[in-house]
């Protein structure tokens, strides 16, 4: 049987090589073919995901006979649409590391799929509507003055509607943690949060400690 492969990562700082590996084990057990390997850096509700949309043409093509994810949260928003484009071409779908397979054989497999790809829906359908709902509550706060003209959290996450973006100095920053200088501290320095000092100390390259 000949199999493509579908990996899917949030930031470009993740790393796909346990989807990957997890993935292409499962295909040697099976001792299929791996013909094609594709991977799209996108958040769960990205909707633009180039290789999976190449993957979706070739398997309308019939280059392959199943594709393989990781789990079924990696395939996209449109996971259930996506499952049925592929079973309307005879493309068998395998979430590996969750036991659930759409082969005609395995009608127990199926129904999970399912549920679980409605529940996803459901789930991601709550926290859109969260969502619209803390940006109403602060707009309304902002309107009244209760947060973002005089008052503002220690979080910043209620600042100003459209504020300019905090520019920082990232070479600081790594000259600072050489120092001996803790990330909170560093933080403290610079007026910015302790995530941004991280995020800027795990890039590949910029900090290293003798």
């Amino acid at each position: 049987m000949k199999a493509a492969i579908y990996t899917r990562v949030s930031t470009a700082d993740q790393n796909p090589e346990l989807q990957l590996h997890e993935i292409q084990d499962y295909a040697a057990r099976q001792g299929w073919q791996v013909v094609d390997t594709c991977q799209d850096v996108a958040s769960g509700a990205k909707a633009s995901r180039p290789g999976l949309n190449r993957l979706l043409a070739d398997a309308m093509a019939r280059k392959f006979d199943c594709l393989l994810v990781w789990k079924l949260d990696r395939f996209g928003p449109s996971r259930l649409n996506n499952i049925r484009t592929l079973e309307d071409h005879g493309i068998r779908f395998i979430a590996v590391t969750q036991g659930l397979d759409t082969d005609q054989r395995n009608p127990a497999s199926r129904f999970l799929l399912h549920v679980l790809g409605a529940a996803a829906e459901f789930e991601r359908s709550l926290i859109r509507e969260r969502t619209q709902a803390g940006r109403l509550r602060y707009q309304q706060d902002y309107n009244a003055g209760r947060v973002g003209k005089t008052v503002y959290s220690r979080s910043g996450k209620n600042l100003p509607i459209g504020r300019p973006k905090r520019i920082f100095n990232r070479e600081r920053v790594i000259e600072l943690r050489r120092q001996g200088t803790s990330v909170r501290d560093i933080a403290k320095q610079l007026g910015v949060g302790v995530g941004t000092v991280s995020r800027v100390l795990r890039q590949p390259s910029q900090f290293c400690v003798s």
